[in-house]
């Protein structure tokens, strides 16, 4: 182990071959391609159901989820009580107790003979495990994982991936775990398929956003408000303090819409935020729900990428400007290049990226029209694009985990051991979400912690996952089973260095696993 890690690391990091020397893609390295590509991998018969069936027949199903029964995910994700729960009822039930606990401690500290934390600790020991706070986020880790491993809807699953990442929004900002699991429900999922402006402006007013990127708190400054009585003023003026904030304007247009390079200046980003003063929310205890609020929004003049307001508006300049952005061109062209990247290439072709973009502004930013353009594409079938792409170490994890035709009990380790990974789910801090590209996956330590959790999965060492007996020590049979096709000169003979008669299937699989073949997709 300590010997093959280096090498099989040093592999990949060189990188190894991808594809079949560029020659047109058989059938079933197509089959391969596309369930690498727009599923979380092959399962065992994957690519020989999706032959039969058909590759296009196969695509075309997983381009309307909606007519894919997943009966079976659905009645397993019944078990997690919080996927049905409203924002209110989350917050009552897991973290009214916190706030409760916080305040008896600081009543019963409040002599002096007690320590306020110790106390605290005390009776938070004192709340069932069932009723803490962390259970809310491990049921929605479960539920990504459960789908992305178990679900028929495979292209959904990994669009919904893309999108929350797109639209990323982080667990660990101040109450946006209590309001994630309604983002993901009710924000991202029933939307990802439709209108991008339907999908924009519904994550403009989620909750969960407006949160994160702090424009619930985001005011006017006090001469461009509507007049209003003196005693609310300063009730308001004490429950938000701060005045302006950019960092949702500047998001929305750098990440979310117009790219960095979108053509928009500093003077634009702060007349955006102008304009969005006002979104906000009710509080959490009171249901948390987006509210537009008047005597909050900036009334004064406000020009944004050329389009001006006059003043008194309200609510409806964001709506206008959300139009605006879904429909700019240069809102088309980051939104295809973020697809062809995602599903083509970390540098995806000019050529592509340009007729993907058109195809979003003719269809009125049509989502499912756009990635079938993707699919649809020359780029997407070339051999150059076959296993040119290093998994995510989500992406990697759950293929694993395919690729064995692994039974999942319990979610929660393989959750932790995304953490170990790299890639902890709803972990992400920045706007930016998780990279695309290989170069934030590819480093010898990351790379040698997918080999540790590759041989331990193989091994049934995984706590929460079982899969069956491997029985051939064949290193080539293992490959094909796992992988679709052949090792490379270079990894097979890296294997095969360490394999001996005595060698267990078990370690075998875990090396082919941790090979560079099954680490790209």
């Amino acid at each position: 182990m300590r010997r093959i890690a280096p090498l099989l690391t040093t592999v990949l990091l060189l990188g190894a071959a991808t594809s079949s020397d560029h020659a047109a893609l058989t059938q079933r390295q197509q089959a391969q391609h596309v369930l690498n590509r727009l599923a979380f991998g092959a399962r065992p018969g994957d690519v020989d159901r999706v032959l039969a069936i058909g590759i296009n027949v196969w695509i075309d199903r997983q381009l309307h989820p909606e007519r894919i029964s997943d009966r079976a995910v659905d009645e397993r994700l019944g078990q997690y009580a919080t996927l049905s729960m409203s924002s209110p009822q989350i917050w009552q039930r897991y973290y009214a107790p916190v706030l409760e606990a916080r305040k008896k401690a600081k009543r019963e500290a409040g002599d002096g003979n007690e320590d306020p934390k110790e106390l605290r600790r005390e009776l938070m020991r004192d709340i069932p495990p069932e009723q803490r706070p962390q259970h809310v986020m491990e049921e929605l880790a479960a539920q990504r994982i459960v789908r992305a491993a178990e679900s028929e809807r495979q292209l959904n699953e990994v669009m919904v991936d893309f999108w929350m990442n797109h639209f990323n929004v982080f667990a660990g900002k101040g109450v946006d775990r209590f309001m994630l699991t309604s983002y993901e429900r009710d924000t991202i999922r029933p939307r990802i398929w439709g209108r991008f402006e339907d999908l924009l402006l519904a994550t403009a007013k989620s909750p969960a956003m407006l949160v994160y990127l702090d424009n619930a708190r985001s005011v006017a400054d006090a001469e461009h408000r509507p007049a209003m009585p003196a005693r609310r003023m300063q009730q308001r003026q004490n429950s938000r303090k701060g005045g302006l904030n950019e960092n949702y304007a500047r998001e929305i247009m750098e990440l979310h819409t117009l790219g960095v390079d979108g053509g928009y200046t500093q003077k634009d980003v702060t007349d955006l935020a102008r304009v969005f003063t006002g979104w906000s929310i009710e509080r959490p205890e009171a249901g948390g729900e987006f509210v537009f609020r008047r005597q909050l929004h900036d009334a004064g003049d406000k020009t944004v990428l050329g389009i001006r307001f006059a003043r008194g508006g309200g609510i409806e300049e964001g709506e206008r400007m959300i139009h605006i952005l879904a429909h700019h061109p240069a809102t088309a062209h980051h939104i295809a290049y973020k697809l062809c990247q995602r599903l083509v290439a970390d540098e995806p072709p000019q050529a592509l990226v340009d007729r993907v973009a058109k195809r979003f502004l003719a269809t009125d930013g049509d989502l499912r029209q756009t990635v079938k353009a993707v699919i649809d594409s020359p780029e997407f079938w070339d051999p150059k694009s076959y296993r040119a792409k290093v998994k995510s170490p989500f992406e990697y994890a759950i293929s694993a985990v395919r690729a064995l035709g692994a039974s999942i009990d319990d979610p929660l380790p393989l959750a932790r051991s995304l953490q170990q990974i790299g890639e902890p789910l709803y972990g992400a801090q920045p706007p930016t979400g998780y990279s695309d590209k290989a170069d934030a996956w590819v480093n010898s330590g990351a790379l040698m912690n997918r080999l540790n959790f590759a041989l331990a999965l193989a091994a049934n060492r995984m706590p929460g996952i079982r899969s069956g007996p491997i029985t051939t020590s064949s290193v080539d049979e293992i490959a094909q089973l796992l992988t679709g096709g052949a090792l490379t000169a270079e990894t097979r003979m890296t294997i095969k260095e360490k394999v001996k008669e005595t060698t267990p299937p078990a370690e075998i699989v875990g090396l082919v696993l941790g090979s560079p073949e099954f680490q790209r997709q």
